[in-house]
């Protein structure tokens, strides 16, 4: 269904939803594909249904729709994802006078399941930067860099993609943060601590030189044929990183950030600190893992207090 030929009044709107999209919200590349394949789906189902314009549309196309997603075994965080894009679309098409009324006014979203984030214990960090230490002190590049990307998507609790965006230039070695560019182009400032620093400075020392070439710009991390490292590799690195450890159910880079942002709760680090340092753009986001820091302080009252 996803792939059939839309009506020409479908795929112009699909086009012209997907315009919106790159120039005026500035979504990333991975959030626009979401975002299309979600109306295209849309779309594919009304004109299954007979539909050929978006007048058509009414709020019962909606739900069959999901509906029929959801007797699939579509999850349910998936569905209210998909809802929430069909509000975007009715929105837009209503803005630019594609329909009259706004069919998915009352759409209501399945509620998605709340689940807590994979968090490492700070013995299976230590154990897992000791292990990039020692195979980084040989010297060969990539070893080097993978420690540093490491290190760094702890030390800061960077998302890969803004990793993987990193220039030369956002570092400022002196005070130790970083100038990241987040969802939406939204820039912050997110220190690092002196450990990262310092496989940071590594690369640039050792590991970056050899790798860059005349078209490498000013990527700050480099693949092996001098490009800028891309999401797929930082990805793959973590991932066998993670299966060396062999001891937990975290997976890929965003455990990491899910591991900073426990670790600083833990420590006391306030929670809009978390947030700003995270680029949440809500502080309800942030707050999944106040859940993970007080289940940590629940078993410690258990162990120490005389009348838990």
């Amino acid at each position: 269904m996803e792939n059939q030929e839309l009506p020409p009044a479908f795929d112009q709107a699909l086009a012209g939803f997907g315009r919106y999209l790159t120039a005026e919200r500035a979504r990333s590349g991975h959030t626009l594909r979401a975002y299309l394949s979600d109306v295209r789906s849309l779309l594919g189902y009304a004109a299954s249904e007979g539909l050929t314009d978006l007048p058509g549309l009414e709020l019962g196309t909606f739900r069959r729709w999901l509906g029929e997603q959801s007797q699939a075994g579509i999850s349910r965080s998936t569905l209210a994802r998909r809802s929430a894009t069909a509000r975007s679309f009715t929105t837009w098409a209503m803005r630019e006078e594609l329909i009259g009324t706004d069919p998915a006014l009352r759409l209501k979203a399945p509620k998605a399941e709340k689940s807590l984030p994979g968090v490492l214990q700070s013995g299976q960090l230590l154990r897992l930067l000791n292990s990039l230490e020692e195979a980084a002190s040989g010297g060969a590049p990539l070893p080097v860099r993978n420690r540093a990307m490491v290190e760094l998507l702890y030390a800061s609790g960077l998302r890969v993609g803004e990793l993987a965006g990193l220039d030369v230039d956002d570092l400022n070695p002196d005070r130790r943060t970083l100038r990241v560019i987040g969802k939406g182009n939204k820039e912050r400032t997110v220190p690092y601590g002196v450990p990262a620093a310092l496989a940071v400075d590594d690369w640039l020392r050792r590991g970056r030189p050899v790798l860059a070439k005349d078209h490498s710009g000013p990527a700050l991390f480099l693949g092996s044929r001098g490009n800028r490292v891309d999401q797929r590799q930082v990805r793959a690195v973590v991932k066998d990183l993670f299966e060396a450890l062999g001891d937990t159910s975290a997976t890929g880079p965003h455990a990491l950030r899910h591991s900073a942002a426990t670790h600083l709760l833990d420590g006391g680090a306030d929670l809009r600190a978390v947030q700003e340092i995270l680029g949440h753009s809500s502080l309800a986001t942030t707050q999944i893992y106040t859940h993970v820091s007080v289940e940590r302080l629940r078993q410690s009252y258990q162990q120490a207090h005389p009348r838990a």
